[in-house]
């Protein structure tokens, strides 16, 4: 009876390690991948990038030189900006004048500057053009400065007025600027997203 049992106890032993083998074999095997599948691209989440302005970069003129430039409106709170028409500027002159040409006081600010300017509306629809309070001058040295004054003020056409499609006006601003030289820059935008000034009259040296 002993060795009968002996001998069952064998085969019974093989059995479970046959099947022993046989899980440990099922749990660390793993299926190949399938060469045809495209591969798995993980997904980042992209940083939210700033809206950059609609408005077109600003002209820079010289005498003799014609820029143009978008004019719009807003909503009632001041946002949604769309462009509505757009205005050519021409720079006719930019000239120094002294206190005695112009049969006035000193200039605060140290030189007057006349410069003579045709606006004329390109778009199709009505646009307004309003310099006084509105052009600034600065040079290498000195931070841009408001350059308006009155003087010329009701002498010629004036240029600040509102243009239907095809108008223009030739028209001159009298600046008073720190000293010769230097950007003047016409900064009247009703875009909330414009940076810089409209346009750029680069003045003589002398």
């Amino acid at each position: 009876m002993r060795a009968y049992i002996r001998r069952a106890c064998v085969p019974a032993v093989l059995i479970s390690a046959v099947l022993l083998t046989g899980c440990s074999s099922a749990v660390t095997t793993e299926p190949k991948a399938d060469a045809s599948a495209p591969p798995v691209v993980e997904e980042t989440s992209a940083e939210p990038s700033e809206t950059p302005s609609s408005s077109a970069p600003a002209p820079k003129l010289g005498v003799g030189e014609s820029g143009t430039f978008d004019v719009g409106k807003t909503d009632e709170y001041g946002e949604n900006y769309k462009v509505t028409s757009k205005l050519e500027v021409t720079v006719v002159s930019a000239k120094y004048l002294t206190a005695a040409e112009l049969d006035t006081s000193d200039p605060e600010q140290g030189q007057y500057a006349e410069l003579t300017l045709t606006v004329k509306n390109v778009g199709k629809a009505p646009a307004k053009f309003s310099s006084y309070g509105m052009m600034q001058w600065e040079d290498e040295q000195t931070a841009a400065q408001d350059a308006t004054t009155l003087e010329g003020v009701g002498d010629g056409p004036d240029l600040d007025t509102t243009y239907k499609p095809g108008q223009s006006v030739t028209g001159k601003i009298i600046l008073d600027i720190t000293r010769k030289g230097g950007t003047v820059s016409y900064v009247a935008s009703d875009d909330p997203e414009a940076e810089g000034p409209v346009f750029t009259v680069t003045m003589p040296k002398s």
